[in-house]
């Protein structure tokens, strides 16, 4: 049997981070996130693994989004010395992101411990450092998609494209066991929608034993993109109006892109009114061209566009502040512009500021182009709150907040649900990465419309997998048939004869001490049986 433990992204969105342990004794991570929005949650980044990073040799990456590889530095500081395998867009996204996330550590940190002198407390460490970061590259093994490559003996792997942003990919996994055929796991990562921008609608996947599915909007279907077009726009127009910023948080990968590639098309169009866009994120910057060295990962439209000799992120009046002092220029000028900057969930970064010279000001527009995580700056704003706190003060919320679903790079549950029925094979779907009311409506729509069995794991759950049953035919002349049903109550009988003297065995003197999580894992191995076989009485009972 194969084991997998949910140590991120389980009952929430961020933190994505699974083990999965052979029969062999082979463990390999899926994802290795950063935890974030609100003190509770990002506390989980302190804690200890739930495993030795020096027995980890192998990471698969699905994509560069630091929930999903925000602690890989953390990981290899603790000892992991393994391959990270991803796909080489997301190796090269990783270069600058996760070093990105090292300097915000160390200055978080910085800050803290001059706070705390002050009230003549300890020095506070960062999470990881620059140096741990760059050792963490040098574990990067880029594998181009569509392969299957044998990560570890007994397992080998495929990435496909997830949709989600350049270089994101689905996970496809064949473990061996001792049975005849291995157990087939499938992780979507996070999915993107149907004719997102840029990137390449997801793969389709037949079959699995088991699929660890995503979740983020299982709950909410999105605006069309021509709607989240005109409702850009209108935001953009009212500031202009009024002679005030708009401002767009957004995460440096992906959603910077999309941003600039759309106002892009607006100028094209003649359709943005000629005020100046900064980009004021030197992580986006950097990302952007990334972008634009990786054409070979775009979709049709987009490769017609540069095909057509324009760059698809580019515009005239598009200024890169890359220094704090031009960042600071930008809310000293008077006028309207467009300011996207980092982070999407505005808990850090140059976004801050601009909000806190900004927010207060009636007229301004305030863009919400991402998921918000609970907890977060940018979630109070969406859900109404009168005032934000933003470095340590109380900032009123008087600019006009757009909230565009329709540009989100996640699938929304009616994509999810048409990615999710062509699994021919019905696997068994744990629901992951979501809320847990998303989770939940998902599930629900799952089990509902496709009869898929679905389970929501919970944190640092530990999930015990068998392979598949295998249906046989009856020859042509069969037997008679022997009495099933005699010899299963008689079974039942034994077994609750073998439960009771267990029980006593558990309860003796000296027990914790012999007991093993193996035996537990035994235990639930036994019980997923005897459910699979309630499960069959029901389903033929008249």
């Amino acid at each position: 049997m194969v084991r997998v433990t949910c140590l991120g992204a389980a009952g929430t969105v961020t933190g994505s981070n699974f083990l999965i342990e052979t029969p062999q004794g082979t463990k390999v991570l899926v994802d290795c996130g950063l935890f974030q929005g609100g003190k509770e949650l990002e506390g989980r980044n302190w804690q200890e693994w739930g495993f030795d990073p020096k027995q980890i040799h192998t990471l698969f990456l699905t994509h560069a989004h630091i929930d999903h590889s925000g602690r890989i530095p953390k990981l290899v500081k603790d000892g992991f010395q393994g391959r990270i395998i991803t796909s080489p867009p997301t190796a090269e996204l990783c270069r600058i992101m996760l070093l990105d996330s090292a300097h915000i550590q160390e200055m978080d940190a910085e800050w803290q411990t001059r706070k705390n002198r002050r009230q003549s407390r300890g020095e506070i460490l960062p999470l990881y450092t620059t140096e741990d970061a760059e050792a963490s590259l040098k574990r990067l093994f880029p594998v181009e998609r569509d392969q299957i490559v044998e990560a570890e003996p007994g397992v080998k792997a495929r990435l496909r494209n997830a949709g989600h942003i350049l270089g994101s990919c689905i996970l496809e996994l064949w473990i061996d066991t001792n049975e005849n055929e291995p157990i087939k796991i499938v992780f979507s990562g996070d999915l993107g929608k149907k004719n997102q921008l840029i990137v390449k609608d997801p793969h389709e996947v037949f079959d699995a034993d088991y699929l660890f599915m995503e979740s983020t909007y299982g709950n909410r279907l999105h605006r069309s993109l021509d709607e989240s077009k005109e409702e850009l726009l209108e935001a953009i127009r009212y500031a202009f109006s009024h002679g005030e910023k708009i401002l767009i948080p957004a995460f440096a990968v992906e959603r910077t892109q999309e941003i600039i590639y759309l106002l892009a098309e607006f100028h094209r169009a003649g359709l943005l009114p000629d005020i100046p866009v900064y980009l004021d994120s030197p992580l986006a910057i950097k990302a952007t061209e990334i972008f634009r060295r990786n054409r070979k990962y775009y979709d049709e439209e987009a490769s017609a566009i540069a095909a057509r000799g324009h760059d698809p992120f580019d515009l005239p009046n598009l200024h890169f502040t890359e220094s704090t002092r031009q960042s600071q220029s930008i809310n000293e000028a008077t006028g309207s512009a467009i300011v996207i900057a980092g982070n999407g969930m505005a808990t850090a970064g140059r976004i801050k500021h601009h909000l806190k010279h900004n927010l207060w000001r009636q007229g301004a527009s305030v863009v919400i182009v991402g998921f918000q995580a609970v907890g977060t700056t940018g979630r109070k704003i969406v859900d109404g709150a009168k005032q934000v706190k933003i470095f340590g003060e109380n900032v009123s919320v008087k600019a006009k907040v757009f909230t565009i679903g329709g540009f989100s790079a996640h699938a929304d549950q009616k994509d999810l649900m048409e990615w999710v029925a062509h699994f021919e094979s019905k696997p068994r779907v744990f629901v992951i990465h979501g809320e847990r009311t998303a989770s939940e409506a998902l599930a629900q729509k799952i089990r509902d419309l496709l009869q898929m069995e679905t389970y929501l794991p919970k944190w640092k759950e530990r999930l015990v997998l068998r392979a598949r049953e295998v249906a046989v035919e009856a020859p042509a002349a069969a037997e008679a048939p022997p009495d099933v049903q005699t010899a299963m109550l008689n079974l039942i009988v034994d077994l609750e004869n073998e439960l009771k003297l267990l029980r006593k065995g558990i309860r003796s003197e000296g027990a914790q001490r012999r007991l093993s999580e193996d035996d537990l894992d035994r235990l639930r191995y036994i019980r997923g049986e005897i459910q699979a076989a309630l499960s069959g009485l029901q389903d033929s009972a008249p």
